[in-house]
């Protein structure tokens, strides 16, 4: 049943927060990296379908950005574009991520190809892009929020992939180093948009819907990389 009264901000934003319990930091698959009992098989794997979110990521942007008229919102949001993309003088996370494909072994054309990409991590990332595309953008903001809980999963992986994974090169981690201050940065926008959008009842359910709907994309896509590498 919906509630009766609309959650206050704070109350709002700690069931959106509460919603950490389903984040794919607790997947059996990250489960088993995080402990240092992957193969470098299944590294590779991993860090090949993950590349196809990294470099789908500046299309769900761009989708936000083409279904929102209001000047100052894309005037902050079109930074995170060029956080992936890079710029001419400063490198991108997608270049970073490539340097993490190249550490464990992979090439760049095996990862631009997309050659190792699973059905099941395709249609899932699809399926997120093509949601900013056609919610209104104030939704699509809200999909975001699982930035809320990226830096535990950065810091994890930064604490214990050295040990449990020497054969990987160090400056293949980068990428998560580089993706905690840019994560919080991320939170407080997504955060005002969100917090100032759905306000009634029904509103701030879609908003826990919709981040649901975040979650269990990125929960799927461990779902077929564990399923295809047991």
């Amino acid at each position: 049943m919906t509630q009766a009264t609309a959650w206050s901000p704070a109350e709002f934003e700690a069931r959106l927060r509460a919603k950490e319990t389903g984040y794919h930091i607790h997947h059996p698959f990250n489960l088993r990296m995080a402990a240092g009992q992957c193969t470098p098989a299944q590294i590779r794997a991993w860090v090949a379908n993950r590349f196809y979110y990294q470099t789908s990521i500046p299309l769900k942007d761009a989708a936000v950005l083409s279904n929102c008229p209001d000047r100052a919102t894309r005037r902050e949001w079109v930074v995170r574009i060029l956080d992936h993309d890079g710029t001419d003088t400063q490198e991108g996370g997608i270049e970073a991520w490539l340097r993490l494909g190249l550490a464990v072994g992979l090439t760049r054309d095996a990862l631009w190809s997309h050659r190792h990409v699973l059905p099941g991590v395709r249609f899932a990332v699809d399926a997120y892009v093509n949601f900013a595309r056609r919610a209104p953008w104030q939704e699509a903001v809200c999909s975001s929020l699982t930035e809320m809980f990226a830096p535990e999963i950065h810091k994890e992986r930064l604490a214990g992939w050295p040990g449990h994974y020497p054969w990987i090169e160090a400056q293949g981690l980068d990428y998560f180093r580089s993706r905690i201050p840019l994560a919080q940065r991320d939170v407080d926008h997504g955060l005002r948009v969100t917090l100032g959008y759905f306000r009634t009842p029904e509103q701030q359910q879609r908003a826990l819907d919709i981040l649901q709907f975040k979650l269990d994309i990125l929960w799927s896509m461990l779902d077929a990389i564990q399923l295809a590498h047991p």
